[in-house]
């Protein structure tokens, strides 16, 4: 889905997170950078694979991480998603699909036989200086921080 690789440059992208702060890549130059993108808040999918990054938060910050969660929800949806799940790193509401246009994952989807237009869940692992270090499209919910790490 997405054309970018390792070794690209990430994209720049500005986006307000739950709380309205704005987060951009150049924020987090000098640092390691996870950008999981996924479909919707509060889903089946979408909590598994974001509680199990909660779950091994103190991993990746001892190995120099941030994490940003994108979708396209509310900021009103994205905070009970963070509240609901006690998650300890800012999600991005981009509700006018920038960052996921930008990361190239936003396309054509199937479901159940229907097609429709959505989120590819896929990871982003950014190096200090702003370069792809791995891109992760087929993302295992239950397991996400091992395949990271």
């Amino acid at each position: 889905m997405t054309t970018l690789k390792a070794g690209d440059a990430a994209p720049e992208f500005s986006a307000k997170d739950q709380d309205g702060n704005t987060h951009t890549l150049s924020d987090y130059k000098g640092k390691k950078l996870v950008v999981f993108f996924y479909p919707k808040a509060s889903t089946p999918g979408c909590t598994a694979e974001a509680c199990n990054l909660r779950d091994n938060w103190e991993t990746f910050q001892s190995q120099g991480y941030d994490i940003l969660g994108v979708s396209a929800d509310s900021a009103k949806r994205q905070t009970n998603f963070k509240a609901k799940n006690e998650l300890p790193f800012p999600l991005l509401a981009d509700e006018d699909k920038a960052v996921i246009e930008a990361f190239g994952v936003w396309g054509p989807k199937k479901f159940m036989g229907k097609e429709y237009d959505g989120i590819h869940r896929t990871t982003f692992v950014i190096d200090e200086e702003g370069k792809i270090k791995e891109v992760i499209s087929k993302v295992k919910t239950k397991a996400h921080a091992e395949q990271i790490l």
